[in-house]
């Protein structure tokens, strides 16, 4: 029987569904700019924590006049919460000076709490600096899509009441990592984990016959909804050691459809002991998939199914950067079939991370590691940018390996990509790209290779 268990780290990334340019989605804030109140042009920010792991966190709305570029003065806000179409509450707030801070404390209290006062116009809650404004119950508590309606009903004085308001609506994504226990090819047990930066993943199932990985995600695919969401994000995580599912590169797929190879990225440097494989789709991809989806006359689903399958096909060079990415290493191998006691050449160029060019006259130490030991350590100088280091593996040196750049240029910088050498399963060989990921959004960069 295949098990499921919640990890307890969520993260909240605002994709804000306003009439109105947003800015910032995915950095726990967005600004949303030019909204219309009574002739007088505001702007929305709602800012809030990146990772909700702590007991407290703090949501927090501000209000902005375009032409003072101040807060407004005694806005009220009339708010509604929702979580798969149930509300959680909806209740006005008030902000004098146009900043609402509220603090959210999630528990498994089945009731919802405000704690603050409340006005006598409209029952707006409020509070101080030093005392704001507190809810509790069960908030967040799940990952998913919560959905925020937002209201200006006040603006300018607390009197100034706004009849037939427009509504603005925030989805707000809780990011849940989820482990999923799964069968190898032996029957071992695996654990995959799954972490989505857009709504819960379901029905996660792995296929060792195939080497594939198959999940849902519920997805609405009406325009209303896509031309607000910037991306879509979810990761696949599962342990380095587990071979049988390594490969070069993977082909992903979402209701049938291949992905574009920018949409697919390799992470074997964000975890000590798992590989990450990235799903990331951007806006106009999922207008060219739903597009696709329209060709069949079927009804457009109400979900994203993903597949994920191996791939044998090797897109080189490699890349990988250094932490502070201010070096990128890009990697090739000859021959491609990488078998114990024949000569491998380890070709590779040392590049600025930001500008891309060949970086004359890098020092480097290559390293290779198998089993946490050092097997071959060289170091030496890439002249013109490009170098390559030659190695032979024995026979008892097969499996799990590290490719490792160390002190790059002399700077204590380093870099590595994982190889896996399987002589029993036909002495095939597995080399994947290590990156650094700093945002939400990735980008395939594709360049030659200088030698």
């Amino acid at each position: 029987m295949m098990s499921l268990k919640h990890s307890a780290i969520f993260a909240i990334i605002g994709c804000l569904l306003f009439p109105a340019s947003a800015y910032g989605h995915g950095f726990g804030i967005d600004t949303i700019s030019s909204v219309d109140v009574q002739g007088k042009k505001i702007s929305i920010s709602v800012e809030m924590p990146m990772y909700f792991e702590n007991q407290q966190d703090q949501i927090t709305i501000t209000v902005t006049e375009d032409e003072t570029k101040e807060t407004a003065k005694n806005v009220t806000f009339l708010i509604g919460l929702f979580y798969k179409d149930e509300m959680i509450f909806r209740n006005y707030f008030f902000a004098e000076n146009g900043i609402l801070p509220i603090t959210v404390t999630p528990t498994e209290d089945p009731k919802i709490i405000i704690h603050g006062e409340q006005d006598s116009l409209l029952g707006a809650w409020h509070g101080t600096e030093s005392n704001p404004i507190e809810i509790t119950g069960p908030l967040f508590n799940s990952g998913g899509l919560y959905n925020f309606e937002i209201e200006v009903r006040t603006i300018d004085e607390p009197t100034n009441i706004i009849e037939n308001s427009d509504v603005y609506n925030a989805d707000l994504s809780l990011i849940e990592t989820v482990s999923f226990i799964q069968e190898d090819s032996e029957n071992n047990d695996v654990e995959f984990r799954s972490k989505s930066y857009f709504d819960t993943i379901s029905n996660f199932k792995y296929n060792p016959d195939v080497k594939e990985v198959t999940f849902e995600m519920p997805f609405d695919w009406s325009e209303k909804q896509m031309s607000h969401v910037p991306v879509v994000h979810v990761e696949t995580h599962f342990p380095k050691d587990f071979v049988e599912f390594l490969s070069p590169s993977y082909t992903g797929y979402v209701n049938g459809i291949e992905l574009f190879k920018s949409s697919v990225a390799v992470d074997d440097y964000s975890e000590d002991h798992e590989r990450v494989v990235h799903l990331v789709l951007l806006q106009d991809h999922l207008r060219y998939m739903k597009n696709e989806m329209k060709k069949s006359e079927e009804p457009l689903p109400e979900n994203m199914s993903f597949r994920l399958s191996v791939s044998e096909d090797a897109a080189f060079p490699l890349e990988a950067y250094t932490k502070s990415e201010d070096f990128k290493v890009n990697l090739a191998w000859d021959p491609i079939e990488v078998e114990p006691n024949i000569d491998t050449n380890f070709i590779f160029t040392i590049r600025d991370g930001k500008t891309n060019e060949p970086l004359r006259s890098s020092d480097y130490t290559f390293v290779i590691i198998q089993n946490g030991k050092e097997i071959h350590r060289v170091s030496g100088t890439a002249q013109i940018g490009g170098e390559f280091e030659k190695f032979t593996f024995s026979e008892d040196q097969t499996g799990p390996t590290v490719i490792k750049f160390e002190n790059i240029r002399n700077t204590g910088q380093e870099t590595e990509f994982a190889l896996v050498v399987i002589p029993e399963f036909g002495s095939i060989a597995i080399f994947v790209l290590v990156i650094s990921i700093i945002s939400i959004i990735f980008v395939t960069r594709k360049n030659s290779l200088v030698i």
